[in-house]
């Protein structure tokens, strides 16, 4: 798993721009093409499904939630893409309140790199921040593409030493 994340790691940030990587441009045949980007932010919502450890946990900061909680919040994501054939690689932040539906702001941060497939697969591993803790999220959906709408539909498994949580995100994102 560790190796998995590594990987990704260096595949997203490898496909930064050459020249963010460098001021001085260079020119040969050793360098890969440059990659273009396009933003894919947009609003997410959804729920997650938390364990009785999870819950304890969160009762020990004075947060009170039932075992499934609303997800409300905004992605930040960026596709970077050559003319090449084959899977775009991905960054992406994600914020976002959980348990807004019991009264209760509970804030998220995850930071994910993966990559997504022509047919709109897409598969992203990387870390998330909540008041339960620290711990590696693993993110996999689909995105729909209807004219200039995207729609992704994500599941999402956070593993921690306080149990797991499995989230369910959809949302859109209008290409410019």
């Amino acid at each position: 798993m560790r190796h998995l994340a590594f990987v990704l790691v260096v595949l997203g940030l490898s496909a930064m721009p050459v020249g963010a990587q460098s001021a001085y441009p260079q020119s040969g045949p050793a360098l890969p093409p440059v990659a273009k980007t396009v933003s894919l932010a947009g609003p997410r919502f959804g729920f997650t499904m938390l364990n009785d450890q999870i819950i304890d946990k969160l009762h020990e900061r004075n947060i009170d939630v039932g075992h499934t909680i609303s997800q409300f919040g905004w992605q930040f994501e960026r596709e970077f893409y050559s003319k090449q054939v084959g899977p775009t690689v991905l960054n992406e932040w994600g914020f976002l309140l959980g348990g807004l539906d019991q009264g209760v702001p509970i804030p998220s941060l995850s930071w994910l790199v993966g990559m997504r497939t022509k047919e709109g697969a897409e598969f992203g591993i990387g870390p998330n921040i909540t008041p339960a803790g620290v711990a590696l999220a693993v993110a996999a959906g689909v995105t729909f593409r209807a004219g200039v709408v995207n729609v992704p539909m994500n599941f999402a498994v956070v593993p921690s030493k306080y149990g797991t949580r499995v989230s369910v995100l959809t949302g859109f994102v209008l290409r410019h």
